[in-house]
């Protein structure tokens, strides 16, 4: 934040407040004395930029009455609450009420010091994560999924606004990272259809009889272990937009029902012959050339044609270069929002290397150098980030990485709503593995134990 913060000191003894005046400022800290709660109260609103340190007996309302009062205004803003000797029940009160710390008579300038420089430090980093939250909140609609200014950029965004609330199909091609589920989803969120379900596959990777089953639904008995009827990804998509990314892959039988489906807007369940009426906007994305891949006899002709209605070509970012260092502004704001930490500066050595790179990953990569940027840790792109947060440079190789590892984990536990099971395999490992690593970081009142 380049605001300057201060400390609201409320004390109402001339003699102490003249003493704490003088020992912030030695220490090169903003300050403004009050003697009321009320002379305070008038001074805070919400996103207050600073700490409030008040002393427990005032006249009229007391500090702990402000304290409660400063946490109703503002949760997050630090209050520092002044006792005298022998009130530890106060104190604990106060830490209950909403306090941030207490200091008990007699203190040393030295300990004012330091616990107001700790609130300072709480207070600068909550008001940098309120405004990354309402700098990415302001990047609405499109702007704020398909980001940059280069010409290529523009086009895709203004071929997506011109189709997204029509019902055409659409076929998506760009490489690996190029962001292609953001436009499917920049043309859901567009279109009529937003209230309806975006539904996403991945045709990549998935046998037939699975691929299968995922589209169109079975009934139960239709194969061995369908033991319940399940219903597929077009039908839950019904009213909404189908997604199915790397379409390329999609088997040949498969191939056949989707074009089906495509021409007729109906469903038949495996193991059912009953037809179901389905009306869901297709967006396919393939990272290949399916006219090539048609000539080749490695995919029908005709559904790609039939997908091909209208083409999004997605530029490479090689071939954006411009947009690196806005891409990168955005992903170090979600980052810093998402982690809890400031953006860091970006030097200008690191930005030439930035645009130098030939990013094979594309937008993906870029997101990836940025997540690490924030976090202060190791990229193959920049090597070890210059740029890293005060407190991570002074970390250890190993305490750097715990910290990476307790983030992701904590990240992907508010992804499932505490499920560990379910963030277990979104993590790639072992639940039990993942149980003792929440235990070990401390996150189990984060995760709430989900199963």
């Amino acid at each position: 934040m380049s605001q300057e913060l201060s400390v609201l000191l409320v004390e109402d003894d001339l003699h102490m407040q003249l003493g704490c005046v003088q020992a912030l400022q030695l220490a090169d800290l903003r300050v403004d004395a009050v003697e009321s709660a009320e002379a305070a109260l008038a001074l805070i609103k919400p996103g207050f930029a600073g700490i409030v340190v008040t002393d427990m007996r005032l006249p009229r309302a007391d500090g702990m009455s402000l304290v409660r009062r400063c946490h109703e205004l503002d949760p997050e803003l630090p209050v520092i609450m002044i006792t005298g000797h022998g009130d530890v029940s106060l104190a604990v009160e106060a830490m209950r009420s909403g306090a941030y710390d207490f200091i008990p008579k007699p203190f040393s300038p030295e300990l004012l010091v330091e616990v107001v420089r700790r609130a300072l430090e709480k207070r600068r980093l909550t008001l940098e994560v309120l405004s990354l939250r309402q700098a990415l909140a302001a990047r609405a609609g499109v702007a704020g999924k398909l980001v940059g200014r280069s010409p290529q950029i523009e086009a895709v965004r203004q071929l997506v606004t011109r189709i997204a609330d029509s019902s055409v199909d659409v076929l998506i091609r760009g490489e690996t990272g190029t962001g292609k589920e953001l436009v499917a989803q920049a043309l859901h969120e567009l279109s009529g259809r937003r209230q309806a379900p975006l539904v996403a596959l991945n045709c990549g990777g998935l046998p037939e009889t699975l691929l299968d089953s995922e589209l169109f639904g079975h009934e139960v008995g239709a194969f061995t272990g369908a033991s319940k009827r399940r219903i597929g990804k077009i039908e839950h998509a019904n009213g909404g937009t189908l997604f199915l990314d790397e379409v390329e892959s999609m088997p040949m039988a498969v191939q056949i029902k989707l074009l089906r489906v495509l021409q007729e807007r109906q469903i038949e369940r495996l193991g059912s012959n009953q037809r179901i009426a389905v009306d869901c906007r297709v967006v396919a994305a393939s990272k290949d050339d399916l006219l090539q891949r048609a000539q080749q006899g490695s995919f029908r002709s005709d559904l790609y044609y039939r997908l091909n209605v209208v083409t999004i070509d997605l530029p490479p970012l090689r071939e954006r270069r411009e947009d690196v260092p806005l891409l990168l502004e955005h992903f170090m704001l979600l980052a810093a929002s998402r982690y809890g930490l400031a953006v860091p500066e970006v030097s200008a050595a690191q930005l030439r290397a930035l645009m130098s790179h030939a990013w094979p990953g594309n937008v993906r990569e870029l997101r990836n150098v940025a997540d690490c940027l924030v976090l202060g840790v190791r990229n193959d792109v920049l090597g070890l980030a210059e740029a890293a947060p005060a407190a991570a440079s002074e970390l250890s190789l190993a305490e750097i990485v715990e910290d990476f590892e307790k983030s992701l984990i904590r990240e992907e536990l508010q992804r499932q709503g505490g499920n560990i099971a379910r963030s277990a395999m979104a993590l790639r490992t072992a639940k039990t593995t993942l149980a003792d690593k929440i235990r070990k970081y401390r996150l189990n009142n984060e995760s709430g134990e989900g199963e």
